[in-house]
């Protein structure tokens, strides 16, 4: 989002303009910058056979992943639902990991009917998928590195107290499992975390998964997961992925230079792909001065963006309306019957009561996590593809809340 002489504008379009034609509380999303981040992360990896895999939990509505689909991305999925958005947004089944934890078995035979890419991180469903398959069906293993990684525990999936992945040191165990029903492994997996800066996590988990491929002669591919952090607000440090990537591309030709052939390298990145391609634009309902604090309170809240609450995320917020107002403290909050504060103690061009404020970094786990909690509507969305807005995704209305339910005579 830039300010012009005319105002604030994104992907090239009004942002107020945004909010008049579409209304608010709205997710905006720029698909030049989607792209674009595609497209510099793919970069920083030249020099082997690179797939990126867009988490598309962070953000799944099906025009993004057209948009990632037709930039040559694969996708990783969690659930059967997101393989099957996937699916219809045209990305092939080969393309589509699919990565499920705790998760019935009929899922999983779901996912192998599908042709996705079958990712096992648990000892016996590993088994239950010999016994099932044998070596007609390949999967990939999630091993759990035990490095603690990620810039929130909520976020830190790679610890010894995670629930993802089979333990690096049980790769004897998963050996065992492997050669009795003769299960077909084409690839390793690990992730530990989101959010990091240091190349050093990555190229340990990197050195595990190498020494653990020693145990599986037919891979064809090893996946590293993700986890890039991305800026938030100035002065943010960054992943410097041009340093990681050099790094890790050293370390992976050694590698496979060392295994008898070359594999593909694979990453999974979600936030980094949308993160900054989004906003949520939301409306000034009141302005509320107490003894200590000064109150902006707006039209949305923690049911449609849950990061600031849930992992004390920081988002920054413009004052779109008033560009040029003086600098005063606000706290922002939600009208959701809890304290919903998206941004404590935040310098903003002095806020009244109608301004048009626009939250920053909203691409990732916005739209995705929200909900109808307090019976409150979920936005619409908009993507501004080639200097375009297009509605994506309509805003909800009572209808929407009551199409499941069923009325009954209770008399």
């Amino acid at each position: 989002m830039e300010l012009t002489e005319s105002g604030y504008k994104f992907g090239g379009v009004s942002v107020s303009e945004l909010a008049k034609n579409y209304g608010t509380p709205l997710y905006v999303y720029n698909s030049d910058v989607i792209v674009n981040n595609y497209h510099s992360l793919k970069s920083a990896f030249k020099g082997v056979d690179v797939h990126l895999k867009y988490a598309c939990k962070a953000l799944t509505n099906i025009n993004v992943l057209k948009v990632l689909q037709k930039e040559g991305a694969g996708l990783d999925t969690v659930s059967i639902q997101e393989a099957k958005i996937g699916l219809r947004a045209g990305f092939n089944p080969k393309d589509i990991l699919y990565t499920p934890n705790c998760v019935s078995f009929d899922e999983i035979k779901e996912a192998v009917e599908l042709g996705l890419v079958i990712n096992i991180d648990e000892l016996s469903t590993l088994e239950r998928f010999g016994n099932e398959y044998g070596g007609s069906v390949p999967c990939c293993i999630r091993l759990n590195p035990h490095i603690m990684a990620g810039g929130n525990t909520h976020i830190s999936v790679g610890h010894i107290d995670s629930k993802f992945g089979i333990s690096i040191y049980q790769v004897p165990h998963i050996k065992r499992i492997v050669d009795n029903l003769g299960i077909r492994v084409n690839g390793l997996h690990m992730h530990t975390g989101s959010d990091i800066l240091d190349a050093e996590v990555f190229l340990r988990g990197a050195s595990l998964l190498y020494e653990a491929a020693k145990s599986f002669k037919n891979l064809e591919f090893m996946d590293f997961g993700s986890g890039f952090k991305v800026k938030y607000k100035d002065g943010d440090i960054t992943t410097d992925v041009e340093d990681i990537g050099k790094k890790i591309v050293d370390s992976f030709k050694s590698f496979c230079k060392d295994y008898g052939k070359d594999l593909q390298l694979w990453f999974e990145p979600g936030k980094y792909i949308v993160s900054n391609a989004g906003h949520l634009l939301v409306d000034v309902n009141v302005v509320k001065q107490t003894t200590s604090t000064i109150f902006a309170g707006v039209n949305s809240g923690q049911n449609h963006l849950l990061r600031p609450m849930m992992y004390d995320a920081y988002h920054q917020i413009t004052n779109v309306s008033n560009p040029k107002g003086e600098d005063r403290i606000y706290s922002i909050v939600g009208y959701i019957c809890e304290s919903d504060t998206l941004g404590y103690d935040r310098k903003l061009k002095e806020v009244r009561v109608g301004d048009l404020l626009a939250i920053s970094n909203a691409g990732a786990y916005g739209f995705s996590m929200s909900s109808n909690y307090n019976s409150r509507y979920r936005p619409a969305e908009v993507l501004i593809h080639k200097d375009k807005a297009h509605l994506i995704r309509k805003r909800e209305n009572l209808d929407d809340l009551l199409q499941n339910q069923i009325e009954v005579d209770l008399v």
